[in-house]
């Protein structure tokens, strides 16, 4: 069986290159499975969890946006953060948060900020999660 390549990328460094079966990740709009031999595609990523299967093991991290490129079996994903999910401290994570939460929002603009530092939070939150339990 085809195995693809996994190349997860941010600004400044590779975070994993490696062998998968099958990848996983959230796009803007859902999520996206991609097994080997996967019609070539870009996708824009939304925040959440990014699962790399493998044989041997599964590597979870908190990808932030950014885009994903599929081609002749290799998977380049471009983030401008990448997280992995033992790396998440939930507590942290968690008081920023509840401070995203407590701080008021009287224009647009505000809260539009205050929704997308929350949603980011509980994305980090789900992936810690997740990590612990596997």
């Amino acid at each position: 069986m085809a195995e693809l390549q996994c190349i997860l990328v941010t600004p400044d460094r590779t975070v994993l290159d490696r062998q998968a079966d099958f990848v996983a990740m959230p796009l803007f709009d859902g999520e996206i499975g991609i097994a080997p031999d996967h019609t070539p595609m870009i996708g824009r990523l939304g925040c959440g969890e990014m699962r790399i299967d493998g044989v041997e093991e599964m590597d979870r991290f908190y990808v932030e946006g950014g885009f994903v490129e599929v081609f002749g079996n290799v998977v380049t994903v471009l983030t401008p953060r990448a997280i992995a999910a033992a790396d998440i401290d939930a507590e942290v994570v968690q008081e920023q948060l509840e401070t995203a939460l407590s701080r008021p929002a009287h224009t647009a603009e505000a809260m539009t900020v205050r929704d997308r530092v929350v949603s980011q939070a509980r994305a980090q939150l789900r992936v810690a999660r997740h990590g612990a339990s596997r």
